[in-house]
This record gives structure tokens, sequence and C-alpha cells, in this order.
């Protein structure tokens, strides 16, 4: 068994911890449970009043974390704008892009009105933005969002949850489309699953990637 990397999966849950409000409240309601548990026998009220807080804490904290991974699949998507959670959606017309010599498919995107370079990849379930998109995009990690563990060449790192206003590129757009603001991926962007499943299609055709969008809008006017 190697000790060595559990422990260094300990030490990377440890540090994500300061850094979800949903990980401190759950944290934080447990430990009151288990202070109302001491206190049952000297103050039973004080001990009750403890317990019935955590349990109902805890149960907000569940629903919370299944409002975030609902959003993962567009059959189970839930919009909270009040909680930061837009509703997510992808509209436009088809889009072909080409093969490139790297034997990947890039694309050039408007993220917020900023250009960046992605790779479309459909292995990844998330879209990712590296910091430094993520800094001139004007993306700021969300308020109690659960940290999302990601697999780099350098190893795991937590990743801190998003939304993009607005992604477009060729004639597809994306609004209110979750994403991660990934520190281990350098200056590499993601195109991920939870945008291209809300497609109708991607498939691929003589070495062109093509993506239809559901319900096809007019083609989008971008500006040179």
């Amino acid at each position: 068994m190697d000790f060595s990397a559990i422990f260094d999966q300990l030490a990377l849950t440890i540090r994500e911890i300061p850094q979800s409000g949903l990980l401190m409240a759950a944290l934080a309601a447990m430990a009151a449970g288990v202070l109302g548990s001491f206190l049952l026998s000297r103050l039973p009220v004080l001990g009750k009043m403890l317990r019935l807080a955590s349990t109902f804490a805890l149960m907000a904290v569940l629903v919370l974390v299944v409002l975030q991974l609902s959003r993962l699949d567009p059959r189970f998507s839930m919009a909270v704008p009040e909680l930061g959670y837009p509703e997510q959606v992808v509209e436009g017309g088809e889009t072909r892009i080409p093969l490139s010599r790297d034997g990947h498919y890039w694309l050039e995107a408007d993220v917020n009105g900023t250009r960046a370079a992605f790779l479309v990849d459909t292995g990844a379930t998330l879209t990712a933005v590296s910091e430094r998109t993520a800094e001139e995009a004007g993306l700021t990690p969300r308020e109690g969002g659960l940290p999302i563990r990601l697999q780099t060449a350098n190893g795991a790192v937590a990743a801190q949850t998003t939304s993009i206003e607005s992604l477009r590129f060729g004639n597809v757009a994306a609004y209110g489309l979750d994403a991660v603001i990934a520190p281990g991926l350098g200056e590499t962007n993601v195109i991920g699953m939870n945008l291209l499943s809300r497609l109708a299609s991607v498939r691929i055709e003589d070495g062109l990637l093509i993506l239809v969008p559901n319900n096809p809008q007019e083609p989008l006017v971008t500006a040179d």
C-alpha cells in the first residue's frame, strides 16, 4: 500500500477545508452535535437544541451539495439565482472545428469579452479556465462553493467553482456556465462535458469536430 499517496491526499483534503464555506459549515454543525450530546445529561434543553441545530445545518449543507452536483448533468441542472447558481444555457448554430496539428481540437473563445484559446476535451467533466484567464475575464470563485479536485500533471489540486456569464465561440454561445478555476493547468483552458452535453450533437466528420446546439438560433455576429 502506498502510504505516501494516502498522506498526500489527506493533506490536500485538509488544505481544502478552509477554502470552502460548505465544508466549514459542516464541520461546525458536527461539532455542535457532539457538544450537544455531551451536554444532554447536565443541560438537557441546551443539549437538545444544539443537536437539533446540528441536524438542520447538516441537512442544509447536503441540499447545497446536491444543488452543485446536479449542475453537472443537464437533465437535473437547477438554477438558483439567490444562491449564485444561474441557469446554464447553450444556444446558437452549427460550428465546425478543424483538427489541429497536435491531434487535438482547439478553438478561440470569448470569455466575458476576453479572448482565450480552449481545448475541447470530451474527457473533462467541467469546463476549466486557467488562473490568468479567470483574472482577465473577471471570474471569481463562487462563495460557499464546494472545491473540485482535479488531477493534473503535477498531481491533485483543489479548484474553485465559478460562473461564466458569457462564453462564445464560432456560432455557439453559453450563458451562466459553471466552470472551475484550475491552478494546475498552466495557460490551458478546457471546454468540458458540462457544455458539450448541452448540445444536440457532437460528432467528427472528415477530421472536423461538429457541434450542433439544441434549438438553433441565428448565427452569432462577432467583432473582428
